[in-house]
């Protein structure tokens, strides 16, 4: 995968699968710690034993399209690669989390690349699930709680067109001005 925000969608795909009805995105980048954080956690099934043990196995997937499993394995190799790593709980009935952790400056490291559009991706093509992003940079904190923006929306649906472009929007704005500060 060419950046970042490809290993987000791809993971929480996964939970998406796993029947979670709320998924929180956690990104944080802080250039003084040298470090840049992703986190997914979801409220899904969670991963049986014998899932849990075998996640960083290409070989082994639960899909029946296909015989390996390439998400966690990849998003574990593109934060080893960059002097981080990757920690993966699961509790059956309860929910997943990765946390994957990768030296900022490395040159190696993949961008984050577009991350409002995979937020809107998500969002649109999952209407009923509750999607939390939380990106902080440099100290910078921006949240996006959907199940919010569903109690304003009084009934309209959040995958419409103009919801849509409002919550990409905002997303854009504060990643514009993020970019823009200097702690």
């Amino acid at each position: 995968m060419e950046d970042l925000s490809l290993h987000i969608l791809d993971i929480v795909e996964n939970s998406i699968t796993a029947g979670a009805g709320r998924i929180k995105i956690t990104i944080r980048e802080d250039s003084k710690e040298n470090l840049l954080l992703i986190q997914i956690s979801d409220n899904g099934r969670g991963m049986e034993k014998e899932m849990f043990e075998n996640a960083l196995d290409p070989f082994h997937t639960t899909r029946t399209t296909r015989k390996v499993g390439l998400g966690i394995p990849f998003l574990a190799q593109a934060a080893r690669e960059c002097n981080g790593d990757i920690q993966i709980t699961s509790e059956e009935g309860k929910g997943s989390s990765i946390t994957a952790t990768f030296q900022h400056n490395h040159i190696d490291r993949k961008p984050l690349g577009n991350i409002e559009d995979t937020m809107i991706v998500l969002i649109a093509s999952n209407p009923d699930i509750d999607f939390i992003l939380e990106h902080e940079k440099n100290k910078n904190k921006y949240l996006l709680d959907t199940s919010d923006i569903k109690k304003e929306l009084d009934g309209v649906p959040i995958n419409t067109p103009e919801v849509i472009k409002i919550i990409k929007d905002d997303i854009s704005a504060w990643l514009n001005q993020a970019d823009n500060m200097i702690e």
